[in-house]
């Protein structure tokens, strides 16, 4: 009984497992007809997907050989990239056609005689297929610069530039001189030829003009803004007055080219590898330049002051970005490299409101030290320019080898330096001659030793005669070029 119980469980057990294999099996055999029924539309389906990839639809206004560049740029704007490049395809044709026409009127002219009437009527047709051929190239252009700017393939871009470069060209190559005549005075008085050149080339020009007046108005504005903001150099406002002016230019330029239909994009690229070039160029230029800004931020000094710089001592007229002018006192205009300034020592006379007046007077050692001491005293309070605060130096500094040296040292307003100085020099010298001391000059003391026995006095030398015995000595005088006597 067990084992029949046991062999029952397994048959059981066996037709749920057959069951749980076979039913997948089933559901799959009932959705497979349909599958397949399906199959067919599908295939058409994916034979039809590639044939409108390969041929995007085209409106038939956009290769129409009468619209103009401007209204074609705006009808594109919409376009994909594959849409773009078909229609670039599709212009390449047309202007592939009009070529065809300009080489075959060609060719007929050729086989004319230079003379022969019947060139005229056959260069007037030439020149309306040249406008027609001509325009079709200006659509291909603007199709192309659309394809450049949204990513097209760069290959056929440059295709479509070198297959257009080439075919004008070779035909500017080969026509005869009449033939280019007759076309340059069409150009010349087409309206979109020689006509619209003058008025773009007249739009620059005044943009320009214009660009520079506001430009002007713009740095003056700034300048005056800047000049509020407290404890501004002069030197930063007139930098960023200048930069503020050339940024005014640039931007207004760009604007002006993009209105007139010139694309902007390649000039950067342009600017850009210009710049990597004159880098490697203009090495000393640059290290000006960042001398200059350096000079410019940190401002060791100002328009107007008195400084000494690379050797140079004068007042500061100007910085520019490369440079430093400096004038001197007696009125020259040095110009020093802004890469020697900020290299070299850098001494700013005026930079301090106030200024200590460095002065030496000398008496001689026979006078009195208190009366000149109260004399200059006197000399430095009596002056309106000298301060109070901080209190003048008078002191005995030295004792010199000719004169009692005494340092004077007032403090005055910077403005006012010069004036005290040559003020207080001449002052002291009257009142040391009116009060009798002396301001001795170097001078040297000589003494003569002579030997025992020997003469008391030098002889003074007389003129020669024919009776001596050496050149301006008389007869019987002393000769003491032999050494008789020593001094020191």
């Amino acid at each position: 009984m067990m084992d029949a119980a046991r062999g029952l469980v397994a048959l059981f057990r066996n037709l749920l497992i057959a069951l749980i294999i076979l039913s997948p099996i089933a559901s799959q055999a009932q959705e497979t007809q349909p599958t397949e029924e399906a199959a067919p539309a599908s295939a058409n389906d994916a034979e039809a997907a590639p044939a409108e990839e390969e041929a995007p639809e085209i409106d038939p206004n956009l290769t129409d050989q009468a619209v103009d560049s401007d209204t074609l740029e705006l009808l594109i704007l919409p376009l994909t990239v594959d849409e773009l490049t078909a229609l670039a395809d599709e212009w390449v044709g047309i202007s592939k056609g009009l070529t065809k026409e300009v080489v075959d009127l060609r060719v007929e002219l050729l086989q004319l005689e230079p003379d022969d009437p019947a060139g005229e009527p056959l260069r007037e047709e030439l020149s309306e297929v040249l406008e027609r051929r001509n325009a079709a190239f200006g659509n291909l252009g603007v199709v192309t610069e659309h394809l450049f700017t949204k990513g097209g393939d760069e290959a056929a871009i440059n295709t479509y530039r070198a297959y257009r470069a080439s075919i004008v060209a070779t035909e500017t190559q080969n026509t005869d001189w009449r033939t280019l005549v007759k076309l340059s005075m069409d150009w010349a008085q087409d309206r979109d030829g020689g006509i619209q050149l003058l008025i773009d080339l007249a739009i620059v020009v005044g943009s320009i003009i214009g660009l520079v007046i506001i430009a002007r108005i713009v740095r003056l504005l700034s300048r005056r803004s800047f000049r509020r903001i407290p404890n501004i150099s002069k030197l930063l406002v007139a930098f960023l007055a200048g930069c503020i002016y050339w940024i005014t230019l640039s931007f207004g330029l760009l604007i002006v080219l993009s209105i007139l239909g010139i694309n902007i994009t390649p000039l950067f690229a342009l600017v850009g590898g210009a710049t990597f070039i004159l880098a490697f160029a203009m090495q000393d230029t640059l290290a000006n330049l960042a001398s200059g800004v350096m000079i410019i931020i940190n401002r060791p000094f100002d328009e107007g002051d008195y400084v000494d710089l690379a050797g140079t001592s004068g007042t500061v007229d100007s910085v520019s970005i490369v440079s430093t002018k400096v004038t001197t006192p007696d009125n020259q205009v040095i110009i020093i490299p802004n890469s020697k300034v900020w290299g070299d020592i850098i001494t700013n006379v005026t930079a301090s409101d106030t200024r200590r007046v460095d002065l030496i007077f000398g008496i001689g050692y026979d006078d009195s030290i208190e009366d000149a001491q109260r004399v200059l005293e006197e000399v430095v309070e009596a002056h309106s320019l000298v301060l109070e605060t901080p209190a003048p130096v008078i002191r005995v500094g030295a004792l010199g080898a000719s004169s009692v040296d005494f340092i004077v040292r007032p403090w005055t307003k910077t403005a006012d330096y010069w004036t005290v100085y040559w003020d207080l020099t001449r002052q002291v010298k009257e009142r040391f001659d009116a009060e009798g001391i002396s301001i001795p000059y170097p001078q040297t003391d000589m003494h003569i030793r002579m030997p025992e026995g020997s003469v008391a006095a030098l002889p003074v030398p007389a003129t020669a005669t024919s009776q001596g015995d050496g050149v301006g000595r008389p007869e019987g005088a002393p000769d003491y070029r032999s050494g008789d006597t020593a001094t020191d």
